[in-house]
């Protein structure tokens, strides 16, 4: 996808030097561009606790290069402990989006199984970048598939189709095209009109400042709106559909995803609203049924709801928001309960929210 016309991935490895990982450093956008390095594990750490990088795709593949810089600064004895260790480090930096641990389980088991070989870093860093590439993919087939609800509302209606979207699913949060987004730029893309509601999405505003940036750079028509104004639209006829992504769905359909979002689903069942998951099967946690008990909620950093950051016209600045003694709690997820969820949109096609039904397009899982 593009910003200021030019296209661009969110994560790719620096022209002429291959020690060095560059990714978008989302911290800054939409007020400034920025490029952020990373050079050891623990930079690649740092990128994903502190949201440099964001969505379950994009971390996933974060840490898939990060185990290669492990990797590559490794000096020492004891290789296994040494890897094993950065992996686990790696995985504790956000316990809630299930790609992470997948990713960085997945380099884990390469590495090893190829410790011997003269060519392991060369190797490393190509099955980084081959899980990149199957994000990619991923998100597209996933535009695909989506894309056929999209026309199947504006078959109807003969005129712009709404969608609702809650935070940031887009191709920052993948590496292009993103999930919940990805059906919205194939539509834009056919000529289709529609419009997209995007929630700001507190505490830390992925809606308002990526979502409502990269649908601006694309030139998707768009109005950024108060995270509890979603209700009111759907009760006045201006959502015709809701599609948001996923950080991590159990393998019977409950799905976990920024917090906000299961309101957003009870209301859109309210109103008899198809309400969507985007999804790639990377995000599916094929170990667990029961979302609710069962996924990590992760909690964050209280600042982040006691003050909001914000651009002056010269920096980033952050401002107090509440009574210096009342106390914060800041949940960074909910779990949208299946019964809820129309269906899911994956890089297989879309299923009902059901064991069954998830089981059909990925039958290798039904072990």
């Amino acid at each position: 996808m593009k910003i200021q016309g030019k296209q661009y991935h969110t994560i790719w490895v620096k022209n002429g030097n291959s020690a060095v990982i560059q990714v978008i450093d989302q911290r800054k956008l939409p007020f400034k561009f920025e490029i952020f390095d990373l050079i050891t594990v623990e930079d690649t750490y740092f990128a994903i606790r502190e949201m440099v990088v964001r969505g379950a795709p994009l971390i996933g593949v974060t840490a898939a290069y990060g185990m290669y810089l492990a990797l590559l600064n490794f000096d020492g004895n004891g290789f296994e402990k040494y890897i094993i260790e950065k992996a686990d480090y790696l995985k504790s930096s956000r316990p809630t989006a299930v790609n992470l641990a997948f990713a960085v389980d997945e380099m884990l088991d390469f590495i090893l199984n190829k410790k011997l070989n003269t060519d392991l870093i060369e190797k490393t860093l190509e099955k980084a970048y081959g899980l990149k590439e199957k994000e990619i993919y991923f998100g597209n087939k996933i535009g695909e598939f989506g894309l056929n609800i999209i026309e199947q509302i504006y078959e109807q209606k003969k005129e712009s189709v709404n969608i609702l979207t809650h935070c940031n699913a887009g191709w920052l949060a993948c590496i292009d095209w993103g999930t919940a987004t990805a059906p919205i730029y194939k539509a834009h893309k056919k000529g289709i009109p529609l419009h997209v509601w995007v929630d700001e999405t507190r505490p830390r505003n992925q809606g308002a400042r990526l979502t409502a940036f990269e649908l601006g750079e694309e030139g998707v028509p768009h109005t950024v709106i108060a995270d509890n104004t979603g209700g009111h639209l759907m009760q006045h006829g201006k959502v015709d559909l809701v599609i948001v992504g996923s950080d991590r769905t159990t393998i019977t359909g409950d799905v976990a995803n920024k917090i906000g979002t299961y309101l957003k689903a009870l209301a859109a069942n309210d109103n008899n609203i198809p309400f969507y998951v985007a999804l790639p099967s990377t995000t599916i946690d094929w170990e667990i049924e029961n979302g609710l008990k069962e996924i990590p909620i992760e909690t964050r950093d209280t600042k982040e709801v006691s003050e909001i950051e914000g651009w002056n016209g010269s920096e980033m600045v952050s401002v107090k928001l509440i009574p210096e003694k009342s106390k914060v709690a800041n949940y960074g997820f909910d779990v949208t309960p299946a019964r809820l969820v129309a269906g899911l949109i994956t890089e297989r096609g879309i299923c009902t929210a059901d064991k069954k039904s998830i089981l059909e397009l990925f039958p290798e899982k039904n072990i």
